[in-house]
């Protein structure tokens, strides 16, 4: 038997204090080299080196440490019973039971409290608070989550963030400074906890009591504008605030130690606003024609402050030959361990297909093949006739399927690897079966506004503006284009620079409004998310929740006026409260096999969800 090496040793040293931490027994540890993460009691945390540095066992230690308090002293039915609907809000929420719980581990292990500041540490690195020039740039969910961390363990403010922090310091605490001290009291009882969190967040105005009589109707806090003046709402930040997912993987998690269900951007200040030489700076992007602009519903209060700088594009337009090819290398070098499982269902999805475009049959019929299977009537009752059956052919319907795929900062690592994997083998697929596919992707040219927020700034700062960034819409592989022509454009996802911010309303109705052009009988639009719309300078300019609004009026539009069927799948986020039918996996691993039964019911249910 082979010698075991210091870094095996290490896991299982891990491992045994992760169970022992968490008191479950089941807990397993793999290392990872994206974002760590943890699905249940499946822990991914990062891989230290062969000759195991003492600051990259820290961190190992500390992300171990955190996943293991939440699953001992965290309540997921119990948090989400009461989760604010606002996206800011949310984020807040999450942070700050993630201080709770983390507390309650550094307050009695000395050796815990250092394991979790190196983990804080890694975590500060993609948090835009330690980049924020202005109090408007400061996420409230990071700042709040520093604040009460403060005051709960009496560690202070980590030096990256100390700028940022004290930027919106006074204004949170002349606002809520005794609910930040109640929450020190209550740190071991996580329902008393919740409530006061809640009670907070009211008093800073993001979100509003659960017995307002309008909160059904409008829950996107249009009568709170400017209230979201000190904060953003960076979807990755919630992932900051809650890396771990509170459900065990599916049956198709076979690749332990890879990938991560809530997926932060590790890397984000790779790509800052401004920054020289980006290929989505957007102050030297060439401008490329602007896209056609989709029809809005009627009634939707949504508007763009421009057009002018927004783009639909070729993927082959952003990058190079030489480069794509590289990065469709990559892209391919990903597939090993996953493409046996994906492809089994894929090809599971093609004979569900093809077995309805083929055949079927009428039975108990006076004339035809004899219907061997109910023979057996005859001889228990032989005055009971010959039962004989007939084929006939069924109308399969001409089809097209629009895969949408997020393309913003927080899919950045294993998410977005597996939605790329995933698009082309069903394109693939579904190619082989006669019906058509369609690639797109959709984010920002730029973080925090581009081009977009210049012109309004230029023009006097005029209020409610509306979408203030410049929209990136992505064509991966159009309808009519054959997979081997496009599937060298998917490794466009791989590329550093390219995942920024999403606005998805707007993208859904670019997405539909290229479906409903076409000419297909069945029209079928799956969009792979990972949470609610997100883009900073929209948000720190108009009312809380505007995009959100945008998107659950687009949805409801389509899904109860459009000929278009709609399914949506959540990755990490749940998504089941804006879509009517939709799926929320908490490991992307599922995501493949959760596409292919997703369409097999689609194509299954001749109606689809049309009611």
């Amino acid at each position: 038997m082979a010698e075991e090496s210091p870094l095996d040793i290490f896991k299982q040293a891990l491992t045994g204090a992760s169970r022992a931490i968490s008191r479950d027994p089941e807990v397993e540890v793999a290392w990872s080299a994206d974002v760590p993460g943890a699905s249940g009691n499946r822990f991914r945390v990062p891989l230290p080196g062969r000759d195991l540095p003492a600051e990259q066992v820290q961190e190992a230690r500390g992300f171990a440490d955190s996943f293991s308090l939440k699953l001992r002293h965290h309540d997921a039915g119990l948090h989400a019973v009461n989760a604010p609907p606002e996206p800011v809000a949310r984020a807040c929420y999450d942070a700050v039971e993630m201080v709770r719980y983390e507390a309650l581990g550094t307050n009695n292990f000395a050796g815990m409290a250092d394991n979790l500041d190196a983990a804080q540490s890694v975590r500060l690195t993609s948090d835009p608070i330690v980049r924020a020039q202005k109090a408007d740039e400061v996420p409230l969910q990071g700042a709040l989550a520093l604040m009460l961390r403060e005051k709960l363990t009496g560690q202070p403010i980590p030096d990256a963030a100390k700028a940022g922090v004290s930027m919106v310091r006074d204004w949170i605490e002349d606002t809520v400074g005794e609910g930040l001290d109640s929450l020190v009291d209550s740190v071991g009882d996580q329902q008393t906890f919740q409530d006061l969190a809640l009670d907070m967040l009211r008093e800073l105005d993001l979100t509003r009591p659960t017995d307002a009589p309008d909160e059904a109707d409008n829950d996107d806090g249009e009568d709170e504008e400017g209230a979201d003046e000190d904060q953003s709402g960076d979807e990755q930040q919630e992932g900051d605030a809650d890396p771990q997912s509170a459900e065990v993987a599916g049956d198709m998690a076979e690749g332990d130690g890879e990938g991560d269900a809530d997926s932060e951007m590790s890397a984000e200040e790779e790509m800052q606003d401004g920054e020289p030489g980006e290929e989505g700076d957007a102050s030297n992007a060439p401008v490329r024609p602007n896209r056609p602009q989709a029809d809005i519903p009627e009634g939707l209060e949504y508007q763009s402050f421009t057009e002018r700088f927004d783009e639909e594009i070729e993927a082959p337009e952003l990058c190079d030959s030489e480069e794509l090819d590289r990065l469709r290398a990559y892209l391919d070098s990903q597939l090993t361990g996953l493409q046996g499982v994906v492809t089994r269902l894929a090809n599971r999805l093609q004979r569900r297909l093809m077995a309805q475009q083929n055949r079927s049959w009428d039975f108990d019929q006076e004339e035809g093949v004899l219907d061997a299977a109910r023979l057996s009537r005859v001889i228990v009752s032989p005055g009971t006739a010959l039962s004989y059956k007939v084929e006939r052919d069924v109308e399969f319907k001409d089809t097209i399927v629009t895969l949408l795929i997020d393309n913003s900062g927080s899919m950045r690592g294993r998410p977005i690897s597996i939605a790329a994997i995933s698009a082309d083998i069903l394109a693939r697929t579904l190619e082989r079966c006669g019906v058509k596919t369609e690639i797109l992707g959709f984010t920002t040219r730029a973080w925090k506004g581009g081009q977009s927020r210049e012109a309004w700034l230029a023009d006097g700062k005029p209020q409610n503006p509306g979408r203030l960034n410049d929209l990136r819409h992505i064509i991966y592989k159009q309808a009519d284009e054959p997979w081997r022509r496009a599937r060298r454009n998917l490794g466009l996802m791989m590329r550093e620079g390219l995942l920024k911010e999403n606005i998805d309303g707007e993208a859904l109705l670019w997405a539909h409004s290229r479906l409903v052009h076409r000419p297909e009988e069945r029209r079928i639009l799956m969009v792979i998310s990972d949470g609610a719309p997100v883009d900073d300078s929209t948000l720190s300019v108009n009312s809380a929740g505007y995009l959100e609004a945008h998107l659950r009026g687009v949805i409801e539009w389509i899904e109860n006026r459009s000929p278009v069927q709609l399914v949506a799948i959540g990755i990490g986020h749940d998504v089941t409260r804006y879509y009517r039918r939709a799926v929320t996996i908490m490991d992307v691993e599922q995501l493949g096999g959760t596409i292919m039964e997703q369409l097999a019911e689609l194509f299954e249910d001749e109606k689809g969800i049309r009611r």
